[in-house]
């Protein structure tokens, strides 16, 4: 038997985990339940690498991960084995074999995010473990113009949640678009990384400008703070999706 390099495409709901990454302090973790499955099929440890590492509570529509297997499966096989032995809140959509040298991680180009926000006071029942009910209407076009000061290349440091965060914190955001239907207001960040908690911080920066509490133009200054407390509050994870990660 050969070993494989299979990347997986997956779909999950976030609520009940505590987030992607493995940790030694719980085994509820998305990349925890995936190695568990690929190492039973195995009949060795196998190591997951995932795109993002969402936190707890975010769920995934195109989460990308890839594991390396020494096996003589099909990947539709592989596919069909790992749905069967997963929870049902996760889903593996594709199965493919890859080159040896491919990493999930390293070599994405980019993500895409999507946060939901809910104006009504309440949100329908099967929407609410995947909105942000904030119950109050925003100034949608207040807040598309803020992020038009946000969009492109900046040092984002006021928009991460790690304040001893060591790495650089220059990221292009090459969209931000913003759009709604009925009561649910729906924002899609497109860049080529996000740093701890930045998605979540952004929106929560917005909501303060549709709530007239910021105007578009301090974004500006919240940049050049590179603090995080000049920044809006951290909106909640159930909001926040892994829709894309590109390459």
């Amino acid at each position: 038997m050969e070993k494989k390099n299979i990347r997986f495409l997956l779909q999950y709901d976030g609520s009940r985990y505590d987030g992607w990454q493995k940790q030694g302090n719980t085994e509820n973790t998305i990349q925890g339940r995936l190695e568990q499955v690929l190492s039973r099929l195995a009949g060795e440890p196998v190591e997951v690498f995932g795109a993002g590492r969402t936190d707890e509570g975010v769920h995934a529509l195109g989460q990308v991960a890839n594991a390396r297997l020494v096996t003589d499966m099909t990947e539709r096989e592989i596919l069909d084995y790992v749905n069967r032995y997963l929870p049902d809140d996760i889903l593996a959509l594709r199965a493919d074999r890859v080159p040896d040298r491919f990493h999930s991680r390293l070599n994405a180009a980019g993500k895409v995010y999507l946060y939901r926000i809910d104006m009504a006071e309440k949100s329908q029942v099967f929407q609410r473990r995947y909105i942000y009910t904030l119950g109050q209407t925003l100034d949608v076009e207040a807040m598309r113009q803020a992020a038009v000061y946000l969009t492109g290349t900046h040092d984002f440091r006021s928009f991460c949640a790690a304040r001893r965060f060591r790495k650089p914190t220059v990221r292009t955001i090459q969209e931000i678009r913003i759009s709604c239907e009925g009561s649910v207001v729906e924002l899609r960040f497109g860049g080529d990384g996000f740093l701890y908690h930045m998605v979540r911080i952004l929106t929560g920066t917005l909501i303060e400008v549709g709530q007239g509490k910021r105007t578009p133009e301090s974004m500006t200054q919240i940049l050049e703070a590179e603090d995080r407390d000049a920044a809006g509050f951290t909106a909640p994870a159930r909001g926040l999706f892994l829709a894309e990660v590109l390459y």
